[in-house]
């Protein structure tokens, strides 16, 4: 019997400390508006990648029941990482081994809930049509979320420390496929409880 053919993984990384938000930043509500019912923002950004793609698995620290219990009702299969502590790159690396086989990974951070499922696909869609790295852009800035194809696995699989995929993306800047979005929020993110109020 044949095996079905891999599939792209979205990656969702929730394993951060929200530190600057003063904790529990993905479990904060997001204001009803288009396309909110008030959801917490890490189900909210969880449920856009669900949008798009078929599997989606969230990277957490260990722990942190309460965060991993609001992702898995989102959809997502969770991932502890026990490496969290040492930064984003260690969360990458978890979650690329956790889902080894994948045909490519989108990878999205969990603080990032205002993306348009279209730009998730589009960025996937690129992927699954040869690029190595693929990335939305919005006014000329590189936003998230980032496509990887299969051939990244090695590299992301021994990431290590804070500055996440950033040396995978700078290795294939010259093949890196630019995909222009009306977009503003591959660029938003939430830091501050500030960040929560709706943009007017």
């Amino acid at each position: 019997m044949a095996q079905p053919a891999p599939r792209m993984v979205g990656l969702l990384l929730a394993a951060g400390r929200g530190e600057r938000f003063g904790g529990d930043k993905l479990l904060a509500l997001l204001a009803s508006g288009p396309g909110f019912g008030g959801e917490c923002v890490g189900a909210a950004a969880c449920r856009r990648l669900l949008l798009a793609l078929p599997r989606v698995s969230a990277v957490v620290r260990p722990g942190d029941a309460a965060l991993a219990s609001a992702l898995g009702a989102a959809g997502a299969r969770i991932v502890r990482c026990p490496r969290a502590d040492e930064g984003m790159g260690a969360s990458i690396a978890c979650g690329v081994r956790a889902t080894e086989g994948a045909a490519g990974w989108v990878i999205a951070l969990a603080d990032m809930p205002w993306i348009l499922p279209s730009t998730i696909a589009r960025v996937a869609a690129a992927v699954a049509q040869g690029a190595p790295v693929a990335a939305p852009f919005h006014r000329g800035r590189r936003g998230h979320p980032v496509g990887f194809s299969a051939a990244c696995y090695p590299a992301l699989a021994e990431l290590a420390g804070e500055e996440g995929a950033k040396t995978v993306v700078d290795a294939h800047r010259d093949s890196l496929v630019r995909i222009d979005v009306d977009d503003p929020g591959v660029l938003r993110d939430v830091d501050t409880p500030e960040d929560l109020a709706p943009v007017t």
